[in-house]
């Protein structure tokens, strides 16, 4: 795994070796809600190596400038899995034409699905939409006399999540609401990038604020305007 060894310590890596794990054509998963949470300088990053046809999942396709919304505007984006896409009107223009391709899962769905890929779940059963339109396409099955759609768990080749703090072993604090997705999210990627705004050496957090485990990170990336010298001492 790149950043492992060498100069750089831990897990941290700088953005061009993180975005060596993304190609056209993946599925990537991202924290946030609004905007708030989603890594913004690995979207920019994203947005200028030139990648394209991804398949995102997420709580909401953000704002036409904030959060994914960029990746959305510029066409980067084949298909959508959310729970809204209402706060960015260029992903319901693209839905509507059939540019995008947008799956509606209900906010909490969406989450225990999310939680359920980064569990090794198959599924999880909800009542949901049962004798609505969502159940088309979906198995439905009886627990206790009662009918439950299954809900298929999300994973993803990639997820990114933004974090305050970090240390160098990938251990994550968030910042109040900015927290939202991102501990879930960081489960259900094959890889997982976290931009942090602060980097400490290994024992620099306090343990019972760290609400990612480093376990579940396999990279940690500094966000723009932070002095990262330390990094890079010998």
């Amino acid at each position: 795994m790149a950043g492992r060894g060498g100069a750089i310590r831990g897990k941290t890596v700088t953005l061009s070796q993180a975005l060596e794990e993304i190609d056209s054509g993946m599925t990537l998963m991202y924290g946030g809600f609004g905007g708030v949470g989603t890594p913004p300088t690995l979207v920019d990053g994203i947005l200028e190596k030139g990648v394209s046809d991804l398949h995102l999942v997420g709580n909401d396709a953000g704002f036409p400038e904030i959060g994914v919304g960029p990746l959305i505007v510029n066409r980067r984006v084949r298909s959508l899995i959310a729970s809204h896409i209402g706060s960015n009107p260029v992903a319901g223009d693209q839905m509507s034409r059939g540019e995008l391709e947008v799956e509606f899962s209900p906010q909490g769905t969406l989450a225990e699905r999310i939680r359920a890929g980064g569990m090794g779940l198959g599924g999880i059963l909800v009542d949901v939409g049962i004798g609505t339109a969502v159940e088309e396409g979906k198995r439905k099955i009886e627990v206790g006399g009662r009918p439950y759609l299954l809900e298929t768990a999300l994973t993803a080749d990639v997820s990114i999540v933004y974090a305050r703090r970090a240390d160098t072993l990938g251990n994550l604090v968030y910042d109040k609401s900015a927290r939202n997705y991102n501990p879930m999210v960081a489960t259900a990627g094959t890889v997982t990038i976290a931009e942090a705004d602060e980097i400490v050496p290994a024992g620099g957090l306090d343990p019972e604020e760290v609400v990612t485990p480093g376990i579940y990170v396999d990279m940690v990336v500094l966000g723009e305007g932070v002095n990262w010298k330390w990094m890079w001492e010998e």
